[in-house]
């Protein structure tokens, strides 16, 4: 053996020697929890105080919803919603797993099968079909039902179904959607669109078949199908106006420009629409919270040519967080006596996971939950239904037998006992994150896995990381809350909060004149037990 061989195995042993010793100092460490938590009182108080809360829901919130807020977490599956708990607490300096997310603190919990009528591991358009129009769907079809087949532009027709939004647009509530994707996507063009193709963001991306067939792009449905959308909030500017229009922010960049082969400017025609009744457009952060929202009756917000930038990378000077449009959308909404429905959505969480970087995803999803918090303040539990969930899961997970207070983005405290080698506690079951160096596992010690776009290894190599298919769960609280319980089919979700609301086809168990949900039961049952009484007498 040569000298060089010599010192490159001794460098080889030396490394290892050292991972060795930084896991052996991990796992004999002192566990990184509060002393308290060695007192059984500590346990046995905190449970009965969860129990005493329990008990006190008992008292059923069956009032009726002025308002109905849907936060949807694109992705955020279980344990995409486990890990960004650890997050946020290791952000605030705690370990992270005692922490409580908003949606922790909801008082009712179920689970959605997220499945579409024709796949097993669902898609986000089938999805969102569900729960906001209440009919499950195939996948890559927002807006109709199964008997559409994607693609195909002759089966639109007489298959279009309507969602909760529409269903309180026309009871008279004030609507909007808010979105850190492109306004046209999956999720918040169910709300609006009925297209057999989720792609068909503008002409540009339609077959002629189709066009000459006459379906429309899902930019030109947003403005056509429900027309006085009260805020519209995300982005995809460039689906919005030609090719020959360059983006107002990135003038030079082509990839930026319009999109549109129909020489539509859908800006300028919303602009022109709405401007003598205070319609505002805006496409930057200082422009969003200059606005006087008692002086806004419709609000266009779109502030990047496609997705929003990822949280971890979102300019804080020129782009909106999530919440901040939150905010502003809830303040111009409240202001109808009818109260409003908004649609939010944090989409890049699951953008994050199918380029297998945890750390954007986990990111997106702690900012979705500050949003959830922003709302809560703004609004009432006694009038305002707010449902949290997700879409769908993804091949996303974490372990590896971790201590406690252990970085949710670090290392597990042991070597494979295979390759001999670290890994991350975050794993991909597939995706991108899958590497081969010099025939074996890349050795994750020897670069920066707590990089935000550090891709997580994963078990099988793919371009981009997939859905998963299991349940997701569905945090609700406030008017009929405890309707979401157990597990349904995702498609029950937004049948609930209609009902909670008496819209679309919920009218029955509802007072006209008291605008109270549930007092014809009540009064249902004081005459059944009147009329019983008569009978004894």
């Amino acid at each position: 053996m040569t000298g060089r061989s010599y010192a490159s195995v001794n460098m080889k042993m030396m490394a290892l020697l050292v991972i060795c010793s930084c896991l052996l100092s991990v796992i004999l460490a002192k566990p990184k929890f509060p002393e308290k938590e060695k007192d059984p009182q500590f346990w046995h108080a905190g449970a009965q105080a969860s129990l005493k809360s329990a008990l006190e829901l008992q008292n059923l919130n069956q009032g009726m919803a002025k308002n109905l807020i849907l936060f949807l977490g694109d992705g955020m599956g279980v344990p995409t919603v486990t890990a960004a708990r650890i997050l946020k607490g290791q952000l605030s300096g705690h370990s992270g797993e005692e922490t409580q997310l908003e949606m922790d603190q909801f008082p009712f919990v179920s689970l959605a099968k997220t499945y579409n009528t024709n796949a097993q591991v669902a898609d986000s358009a089938g999805t969102a079909t569900a729960y906001l129009c209440g009919v499950k769907a195939n996948e890559g079809t927002v807006g109709v039902s199964a008997a559409a087949v994607r693609s195909q532009c002759n089966t639109t027709q007489g298959n279009e179904v309507t969602s909760i939004l529409k269903w309180a647009k026309d009871a008279g509530k004030s609507v909007g959607i808010v979105t850190t994707t492109r306004v046209n996507h999956a999720t918040p063009s169910a709300a609006y669109a009925h297209s057999v193709d989720r792609d068909w963001y503008s002409d540009n991306e339609m077959p002629p078949e189709a066009l000459e067939s006459g379906c429309k792009d899902i930019a030109r449905q947003l403005f056509e199908n429900i027309p006085d959308i009260d805020v519209i909030m995300g982005g995809g500017r460039k689906y919005m106006y030609p090719k020959t229009v360059a983006d107002i922010e990135y003038p030079t960049n082509p990839k930026h420009r319009g999109t549109r082969n129909d020489d539509r400017n859908l800006l300028e025609e919303w602009i022109n629409k709405t401007k003598n009744d205070r319609g505002y457009y805006v496409w930057n952060k200082k422009q969003l919270l200059s606005l006087n929202p008692n002086n806004v009756k419709y609000l266009l917000g779109l502030f990047e040519p496609s997705d929003l930038t990822y949280d971890l990378e979102r300019d804080k000077d020129s782009d909106p967080s999530l919440t901040q449009m939150v905010d502003v959308a809830i303040k111009i909404l409240k202001k109808n006596p009818e109260g409003f429905y908004l649609l939010v959505e944090g989409g890049r969480i699951d953008h994050g996971h199918h380029e297998g970087k945890a750390k954007m995803a986990l990111y997106e999803a702690v900012e979705m939950d500050r949003a959830i918090g922003r709302a809560g303040l703004m609004t009432s539990i006694h009038d305002t239904l707010t449902v949290v969930t997700a879409d769908h899961s993804h091949m996303f997970n974490f372990g590896g037998y971790t201590p406690r207070g252990n970085p949710i983005f670090g290392l597990a405290p042991m070597i494979s006992d295979v390759d001999q080698k670290p890994f991350t506690s975050i794993l991909y079951g597939n995706g991108p994150g899958y590497k081969l160096v010099n025939g074996a596992r890349e050795n994750v010690s020897t670069i920066d896995h707590h990089d935000a776009n550090y891709q997580a290894q994963a078990a099988v190599p793919l371009a981009m990381e997939t859905h998963g298919g299991e349940d997701v769960a569905v945090f609700a609280k406030g008017p009929m809350a405890h309707l979401l319980h157990g597990v349904h089919e995702q498609n029950y979700i937004p049948h609930v909060m209609a009902y909670a609301a008496c819209i679309g086809q919920n009218h029955d168990h509802c007072h006209t004149t008291s605008g109270t949900a549930g007092v014809q039961p009540v009064l249902a049952s004081i005459i059944t037990a009147l009329a019983f009484g008569r009978m004894l007498c």
